[in-house]
């Protein structure tokens, strides 16, 4: 028996994802795997500060694991439902917070589904108790502030659980993403000879929403675009696509790769030379009206918060150097744009008698779903002397589970392999610091755009080298 204590249990995150997620991997095939060891060995206990009673929180529960019937058998969801229990809880006060900790059926995987500073406030109480054994800590981004306070929590996480037992979640990059990322390059003889500065021109990483700000303003008004989507998840996209093949997938062989590959990375140039900021105003998405951002439900207009980010870094490794990575997020625009894309060079030489000016060798991996195509130039039909673009797709496997529930099963089985590491989790805010700091400080003009627009047209003119 192991138990996944979920604190902060009565908020949006964890009725709206967690829970879900839990029961998707409770019905899937995964729970009866050789090391698995979830379905009715596993006790849920939800807290908060919420005066509810045990048949509150199953109501919860029961709504989250609603319609699980089309996706195997609920047993194990069902037993982990009925078995459930909630505690009242001020996760500030260290003795309440450890006497429900003790409470708990060791190992005991605890679940921080609150705000980061409330997250640090609990840690800190702990320090110097002892936790029940094989404890695990899972934190939801973003982690710390700034680059002193995420080093200064890891100082405090460390004195509770070793590394290996925290879990900083990253939900973006899911199982199947990282292996059809890797499987494409390193299980590929066509690809990895040419995966760096000889032939790459460049490399973009968009994730670009057509989703507005959706009732977050709370949280997202005061993180903006580039610490909700870039410092959190595109500098992770950026160290997969970056890092040298690991001998394994063991996680510290492919933690070490990430992580050589961001301690080698930097802004290129100054903020005004390789960062933008935008913000949208009103406009219409499909058949739904967007007020202007700042008119959202909960912003303040003066806070100058960007809804579109991009940064252009350079990874000064041997097999990098030069080479730009552009990493871009926005919300509100008229087209969902979910991709790495890898710019190939133009060949050295075009033979003499083939006309025709076709893009770039491109290579792109999509996100959600997971696809790869490449941009290749071919003879054209019935003119076999001009070229012109040709498109080839595949659709990658995709993972049965929500992302939510992949970032559970790596918690229950007690593998890291997908979670951010602490030194990682610095390096991402030492990277953007300039860029932060200059934003604060108007730098950087915070342009508009119209929601359902294509936002500001991405630069193709990147700083020297």
């Amino acid at each position: 028996m192991a138990t996944l204590l979920v604190l902060g249990a009565s908020g949006d995150l964890a009725a709206r994802l967690l829970l879900p997620g839990l029961a998707r991997l409770l019905v899937s095939d995964r729970r009866e795997d050789p090391g698995h060891g979830h379905g009715a060995s596993l006790q849920l206990v939800g807290a908060g500060s919420e005066d509810w009673d045990d048949a509150r929180w199953r109501e919860v529960v029961t709504g989250a694991f609603a319609g699980l019937d089309e996706h195997g058998d609920t047993a194990a969801a069902d037993a982990v439902r009925d078995g459930s229990r909630y505690a009242q809880v001020d996760v500030t006060d260290p003795d309440a917070l450890l006497a429900l900790l003790q409470s708990c059926t060791a190992p005991v995987a605890v679940y921080f589904a609150l705000p980061p500073a409330v997250t640090a406030r609990a840690c800190r109480g702990l320090v110097g108790r002892e936790l029940p054994e094989s404890t695990r800590l899972v934190m939801e981004k973003p982690f710390g502030s700034d680059e002193t306070s995420a080093h200064e929590l890891n100082q405090v996480v460390a004195q509770l659980v070793p590394e290996e037992h925290v879990h900083r979640v990253d939900h973006f990059l899911g199982t199947s993403t990282v292996l059809g990322t890797l499987g494409v390059r390193f299980a590929n003889r066509l690809f990895e000879p040419t995966w760096n500065a000889g032939h790459v021109e460049r490399v973009d990483v968009f994730y670009d929403e057509d989703l507005a700000l959706e009732g977050r303003a709370r949280y997202y008004d005061k993180a903006g675009a580039l610490v909700d989507m870039v410092q959190s998840h595109l500098l992770q996209v950026l160290a997969v696509l970056a890092m040298d093949a690991p001998a394994t997938l063991d996680e510290r062989e492919f933690r070490d790769r990430k992580a050589q590959v961001l301690r080698a990375t930097r802004l290129a140039g100054t903020p005004a030379e390789a960062s933008r900021r935008a913000r949208y105003t009103a406009g219409r998405i499909g058949d739904r009206d967007l007020p202007d951002y700042a008119a959202e439900e909960g912003v303040d207009p003066d806070r100058g918060t960007e809804t579109l980010a991009e940064v252009v870094l350079h990874v000064d490794t041997w097999r990098w150097a030069g080479v730009p990575f552009r990493l871009r997020s926005g919300k509100a625009l008229g087209r969902a744009r979910k991709e790495a894309v890898i710019t190939f060079k133009p060949v050295p030489h075009l033979l003499t008698g083939l006309h025709g000016t076709p893009g770039p060798t491109r290579l792109r991996l999509g996100f959600k779903p997971n696809s790869v195509s490449v941009d290749l130039a071919v003879n054209a039909e019935g003119s076999p002397f001009d070229l012109e673009e040709a498109t080839l797709t595949t659709q990658l496997a995709d993972s049965q589970l929500p992302a939510y529930g992949e970032v559970l099963a790596g918690v229950l089985d007690g593998d890291p392999l997908l979670s951010v590491r602490g030194d990682t989790a610095e390096d991402c805010w030492r990277i953007l610091a300039p860029v932060i700091e200059a934003w604060r400080a108007d730098e950087v003009p915070l342009e508009t755009y119209a929601a359902g627009s294509d936002g500001p047209e991405p630069t193709e003119t990147f700083p020297a080298v």
